[in-house]
């Protein structure tokens, strides 16, 4: 029997932390609501701490979005799924650069919230409807120039599950996906664009026209 996933939910508003339980624990399967709360402690503390995956609203308390909390979690290894109200394209944008696996808006329901959740305790990203827009409206200028190797490893990593999976698709070693992979953040740093995560690598893909959000 496979683990259930664990969530921890940090919202200003109670109303929605409680709705967020709801809608997780109705999932198939469910997801659980370990720790819950208006400040990010509840998601470095006790249950919290051994989270799966942590629901973020970004803006705590204030106007100012929350960047240096996002930033200190996702820096830690924690998987993190924005949970916003504002449906603002370079603040989605932002958030995948510094970390973040998903940002979905709160207009978006149920649904993508739930599957969200599920594709980063995964370690998977997912492009829900706003996020879609964000990305096909971005067109970088700066792109890097990818091998047609580099290029064929990074899509193929994106359609799948692990790197392993890759390797054998291709016929290389999983080292080989890794130094591909690896050669690929380091010309996106060089350029400034710095792709730390697997979901900003994909933000960067499709902001230079690599990949579609349809071939996700």
């Amino acid at each position: 029997m496979a683990t259930r996933v664990r969530a921890a939910v940090v919202d200003d508003h109670p109303a929605v932390r409680a709705g967020v339980a709801y809608w997780l624990a109705a999932g198939d399967p469910p997801i659980d609501v370990v720790a819950e709360g208006e400040d990010v402690k509840v998601a470095w503390l006790g249950a919290g701490a051994e989270a799966d995956v942590v629901i973020f609203d970004l803006h705590l308390g204030g106007p100012a979005p929350a960047f240096g909390d996002l930033r200190r979690l996702a820096e830690a290894g924690r998987r993190v799924v924005v949970y916003s109200m504002r449906a603002d394209d370079e603040v989605a944008l932002q958030c995948l650069e510094l970390g973040a696996l998903c940002y979905l808006t709160k207009a978006e329901g149920a649904e993508h919230l739930v599957e969200a959740t599920r594709a980063a305790a995964q370690d998977r990203p997912y492009t829900p409807p706003s996020l879609a827009g964000a990305l096909a409206g971005d067109r970088s200028e700066a792109r890097p120039a990818l091998s047609a190797r580099e290029a064929e490893v990074l899509v193929e990593w994106f359609q799948s599950e692990s790197k392993e999976f890759v390797a054998h698709r291709l016929g290389i070693s999983a080292s080989t996906v890794n130094s591909h992979l690896e050669r690929i953040r380091v010309k996106y740093a060089r350029i400034g664009r710095e792709a730390p995560t697997k979901a900003a690598l994909v933000a960067r893909a499709i902001q230079d026209g690599l990949i579609g959000v349809d071939d996700l």
